[in-house]
């Protein structure tokens, strides 16, 4: 059995039939190749699989694809696109926050996600927003030290 699912997807009408299990992450990854979207624990613990739902970051291990009906989602592809993330993305590059990558795009949609709500956030609060996504490679400060590099530059009008 299929439902029919009419939702957004990176500013695209997308109209399917999913089995009312498919999880969201799942649904971008295999029906529509966004393949940014990583799967890693599948509990929501990881953070690989976050994307923006109606502008809120979810975890789309956790959300099942016919939950997002009717919805807005962004993933990362999306928001590289749209140009939204290009001074994240340099900072990050710069200070060796991305080794494998795998970690990389659920860490810049923290990032965005944070610096969306809270624009001038300290370092502490930096960490806090990150504590829902793992890194096996770089360590946190790297990353910690890239978004902080943004806000900075945002701050100085140097943004992207």
């Amino acid at each position: 059995m299929t439902l029919p699912l009419h939702l957004t997807v990176n500013g695209q009408s997308v109209a399917e039939h999913v089995e009312p299990r498919t999880s969201l992450a799942d649904f971008l990854r295999d029906r529509l190749r966004l393949t940014g979207t990583h799967l890693g624990c599948e509990m929501g613990v990881c953070g690989a699989c976050l994307v923006l739902l109606d502008g809120k970051p979810v975890h789309g291990c956790l959300v099942l694809a016919v939950q997002a009906a009717g919805s807005e989602v962004q993933t990362i592809e999306g928001l590289a696109e749209s140009g939204a993330l290009a001074d994240l993305q340099r900072a990050f590059h710069e200070r060796n926050a991305l080794q494998c990558g795998y970690c990389t795009p659920g860490m810049l949609i923290t990032a965005h996600s944070l610096l969306e709500t809270t624009p001038a956030p300290d370092r502490g609060e930096i960490r806090t927003a990150l504590s829902g996504n793992f890194c096996r490679c770089t360590g946190y400060e790297s990353i910690v030290d890239a978004i902080a590099v943004t806000i900075e530059r945002r701050a100085e009008g140097a943004g992207a």
